[in-house]
């Protein structure tokens, strides 16, 4: 559902509740806006590249996860839950580090002779957890289901332009695409890169990647067991390729804890040794217990958005949108709902993912887009001349957290402010991640939140899924001039004139307020004091970050 899912212990969530109320109205009357500095003038917190070097090895650690996976199955691995798990146990052929940045995986390298052709070299001597080798065979086969509609992939548009992938040595891969496109690459460090056993594959059929069936792929774990609404346990895998990556621990246990006062107090007590999103409402009082572990804060590629699934309703009229968007008072949401632990955003991507632009580029991309101050007054106004005054829409939501309730109750306040009529349709956290990935779930649906993260430090991925027809464009949003500037944008070869396309694409998209851009975030990570070494990067989604993890 790409929604990174925030709760909130028991004995605060009373305190954010009527905080939301209280800092919103507050806000309209000229309070403060929200900032990321404590109330000493210093910094709310500090981004870290790294956690301290472990100094052992150790038998087994525990992961608290808020949601059970969907699959293990690389071409379903759409969200959070799936990906940190999977990420350690399937590779791709290329890595993303915790910088952000891209080297060598399981293809040792790449050639791109031609503007249609990408030669991978992929590396020799590598085992799957079965035993058997990696060959040229198994790639083509694991990248070739993105292509292959009876499996439906959710990456198949990573896949949009490719013609055909080739055995073309018995360890190279060739593939062939129909137009140049300068994307696809980047996006081989994640699950469009996975590589799995073709012999896996054929045999497991339809149950791959599920609770009995699991995954056979060379990551520094193997998967062991599945225990459906319980845990996901994998274990060292002692033939790994990588001396580096070799995992410091025998066993790591994924626990499925939703409840978030039971995820809290599992931190705080040391049932628990680790777990990524932090509810940011506990943060605060995780940082004060230094006795039990500590919160690290890195780099990320989220953005909390409004998501407009039915452009043919209420928010057909971009006066509507923009409106909704200008009754939100983002600062204080921010105070409220994240309690400081984000930062405002007119984009719906953050700057982390425009790595390879130049600054120049980057500044012109985001100073170019719309901005929509809060101003309840021409909100309005502006719903009075589009007619929508009194206009229904269903708004869908979850109690995945208090950030997120928060979050929904500030939006439905302010789109009553303004004269809309907003229903709210709450869903159980299974339901509500079935929007993102199911057309019929969204057909009664016109609103909806999301955290979308990118999975590539390629800003082209965030606007490539606003194009006509694509699976992620949920509102069925359609531009001519805005397609035509993305799909250039694939063909450029030169990452800072290709950021200059991608920029002019933004700003059409955020002049239409296709989705609306809340606030951006960033990675957060519990280490409690039995355990070191993983980084807190948003590249744990692709990384295999439990490796690192040992004994203090």
């Amino acid at each position: 559902m790409r929604t990174k899912q925030r709760t909130t212990p028991s004995r605060i969530t009373a305190i954010i509740a009527a905080a939301v109320v209280a800092g919103l109205v507050l806000a309209g009357c000229g309070a403060r806006p929200a900032s990321v500095t404590e109330a000493g003038g210093g910094p709310k917190f500090a981004l870290s590249d790294s956690t301290p070097a472990p100094a052992k090895d150790i038998d087994n650690f525990t992961w608290a996860m808020y949601a059970e996976p969907f699959s293990l199955d690389y071409a379903y691995a759409f969200d959070y839950p799936d990906n940190t798990v999977l990420s350690n146990v399937c590779e791709s052929l290329f890595r993303w580090n915790a910088d952000l940045s891209t080297s060598p995986g399981l293809a040792t390298g790449v050639e791109n002779p031609d503007p249609l052709t990408w030669v991978y070299t992929i590396r020799q001597g590598v085992k799957f957890h079965d035993g058997s080798e990696m060959t040229a065979d198994d790639v083509v086969a694991s990248l070739s289901r993105h292509l292959n509609p009876a499996v439906g992939s959710f990456w198949a548009s990573s896949y949009q332009n490719v013609e055909s992938i080739e055995k073309t040595g018995e360890y190279q891969v060739t593939v062939t695409t129909t137009r140049p496109d300068y994307v696809f690459n980047a996006s081989l460090v994640g699950a469009p890169g996975v590589v799995e056993s073709a012999k896996t594959l054929e045999a497991a059929g339809k149950d791959y990647g599920n609770s009995s069936t699991g995954v056979n792929c060379t990551g520094p774990f193997s998967f062991d067991a599945w225990e459906p609404g319980e845990s996901i346990t994998l274990k060292r895998f002692d033939e790994y390729w990588d001396p580096d990556l070799k995992a410091k621990s025998r066993q790591v246990t994924f626990t499925m804890l939703p409840d978030a006062t039971s995820r809290i107090n599992a931190f705080q007590t040391g049932e628990i040794d680790g777990g990524f999103a932090i509810p940011s409402n506990a943060m605060d009082i995780l940082k004060a217990n230094k006795d039990a572990g500590s919160v690290y804060f890195g780099k990320d590629t989220s953005v909390q958005s409004m998501v407009f699934t039915n452009l043919g309703g209420t928010f057909k009229d971009v006066k509507v949108r923009k409106a909704l968007m200008m009754a939100i008072n983002r600062e204080a949401l921010i105070k409220a709902a994240e309690q400081g632990y984000a930062s405002k955003t007119d984009a719906l991507t953050t700057r982390n993912v425009w790595k390879d632009a130049s600054h120049e580029t980057t500044d012109e991309a985001f100073n170019g887009l719309l901005a929509t101050p809060y101003d309840v007054a021409e909100a309005k106004k502006l719903v009075k001349e589009a007619g929508a005054e009194g206009s229904k829409f269903v708004f869908a939501t979850a109690s995945l957290n208090a950030a997120f309730d928060i979050t929904a109750r500030a939006i439905a306040s302010a789109a009553k402010e303004i004269g809309l009529d907003p229903e709210i349709q709450t869903m159980s956290n299974d339901k509500y991640t079935t929007l993102f990935s199911d057309p019929e779930a969204r057909k009664n649906v016109d609103l909806l939140v999301t955290s979308w993260y990118l999975s590539s430090t390629e800003p082209l991925e965030m606007y490539s899924v606003l194009r006509t027809g694509d699976f992620s464009n949920y509102g069925g949003w359609s531009n001519p001039e805005f397609d035509d500037l993305v799909n250039s944008a694939y063909g450029v070869q030169d990452p800072d004139a290709r950021g200059k396309l991608t920029g002019q694409a933004a700003r059409i998209a955020s002049e239409d307020v296709v989705w609306g851009p809340l606030y951006e975030t960033v990675t957060t990570m519990w280490l409690g004091k039995r355990i070191t070494g993983a980084d807190p990067s948003i590249n744990y989604m692709y990384f295999p970050w439990a490796a690192k993890i040992g004994g203090l």
